[in-house]
């Protein structure tokens, strides 16, 4: 009998990845050392990330199919060369002062690598845990949440001892061969692979069987409400949570009078809440289901997005913005096991590729809201009421995709014509 891999070996290898890719938030890192050196402005340097993230969507979405067709294995080695070679590359433009060039390597190269890597851990992590699809899908995201907490002070400490083109050589070298390493052991599990106890507990009820009788193909999802729902409730929940992000620091001085060192002490805290938010609610979407999980994030940003521009108490304030972001988290991770729920796992990794274009979308759609109406009204009053009333139609999408849920046992054929 052949002797199947362990899945929580297959978790963490999942985390390794993630970590790797994850340091993509702790880009801001760079900024002050790149405009002592060359001079160029924040929102070039800016630019970077932000191409960064385009790129995740959209690789995201384009190779989705490469990841179930070749596999996890395979797919992770990709991820790995493309990241790898992108931050490697970085340090070769920052030593020749390209802008460009660190365009291309960091925001392209390594923004390609980001979205395979995303996605190739994820998906398999779904297929080895069908009795808890939240809580390893967490675990893994949790992994991109935490990153910029361990890679940050590394990256400052680098830069201080070897300058900013030796960080990104470091950088590059060390993920590249994690990647390499964690991706050589990831498989999916086998067809008629089910965990120990898994079956006995479907026949005696103790464990609800999510999968459809007859999973959708990516190309058949996108023929569904149910995945414009989807899309729509992942875009609205990332677009407020990356305002939120954005803007936290000023935005708490100027609401609660926080001192610029208080408000800097509540960024840095909000990365924990992040990631705990991602492993914490994803594990408790295990127990009341991903609807009810989705229609909770909506009901607590809804409440605590109105509530914020009235909350002068720095205290209270900082706890509304600590539940917001373990929401913002928690979205990113509950959605990969919400779309095996309503998809099954056969093309998985393609349809959370697809839907991951809501991110790169809400990347670009979130900081610009947000200082577009700071500048017209002169306050973030009216822009945390913006994204307030979009929570409402955030929270009526979360309610009327349980009509599609209650009808997904139908056959895909009704949805491929």
């Amino acid at each position: 009998m052949k002797q199947h891999k362990n899945r929580w070996l297959i978790a963490a290898c999942a985390v390794g990845i993630h970590l790797s890719i994850g340091s993509v938030y702790a880009w801001s890192v760079f900024t002050n050392p790149l405009k002592s050196r060359f001079g160029w402005d924040d929102s070039e340097i800016a630019f970077t990330f932000s191409l960064a993230i385009l790129f995740l969507g959209l690789s995201a979405a384009f190779l989705g199919h490469f990841v179930e067709k070749y596999g996890p294995r395979k797919a992770g080695i990709l991820a790995a060369v493309f990241f790898g070679i992108g931050v490697t590359g970085s340090g070769l433009a920052v030593q020749i002062g390209s802008l460009f060039l660190l365009y291309f390597f960091y925001g392209v190269l390594g923004g390609i690598g980001l979205g395979v890597g995303y996605i190739a851990p994820v998906s398999t992590l779904v297929k080895w845990f069908p009795d808890r699809r939240g809580l390893a899908t967490g675990l893994a995201i949790m992994g991109f949440g935490f990153a910029s907490l361990i890679s940050g002070p590394i990256m400052a400490r680098l830069i201080e001892w070897t300058g900013i083109a030796p960080t990104f050589y470091i950088l590059g070298l060390v993920y590249f061969a994690l990647m390499l390493s964690s991706s050589l052991y990831l498989e999916p599990p086998p067809a008629d692979w089910l965990p120990r106890g898994y079956k006995q507990q479907l026949q005696q009820g103790k464990q609800q069987k999510i999968d459809k009788p007859v999973p959708l193909t990516a190309r058949q999802s996108l023929k569904t409400r149910r995945f414009y729902f989807l899309w729509l409730m992942l875009f609205i929940n990332v677009t407020c949570g990356i305002a939120i992000i954005s803007v936290a620091s000023p935005m708490a001085q100027e609401i609660t009078g926080m001192s610029a060192f208080a408000a800097a002490s509540m960024v840095g805290l909000m990365g924990l809440f992040n990631g705990f938010g991602r492993i914490g609610w994803a594990s408790l979407s295990d127990v009341i289901g991903r609807p009810n999980t989705y229609t909770a994030f909506f009901l607590i940003q809804l409440a605590a997005f109105f509530l914020l521009p009235h909350t002068t108490h720095p205290l209270l304030f900082q706890i509304l913005i600590f539940l917001i972001l373990t929401c913002y988290g928690g979205g990113f991770s509950s959605i990969p096991a919400y779309i095996g729920d309503l998809f099954g796992t056969r093309e998985l990794g393609a349809i959370h590729g697809y839907i991951l274009t809501a991110w790169a979308a809400a990347g670009l759609a979130g900081p610009s809201l947000t200082s577009l109406v700071r500048e017209a009204t002169g306050s973030y009053t009216s822009s945390l009421t913006l994204f307030a009333s979009l929570f409402i139609i955030a929270l009526i999408l979360s309610i009327w995709i349980r009509s599609d849920i209650r009808n997904k046992v139908a056959p895909p054929t009704r949805h491929s014509a």
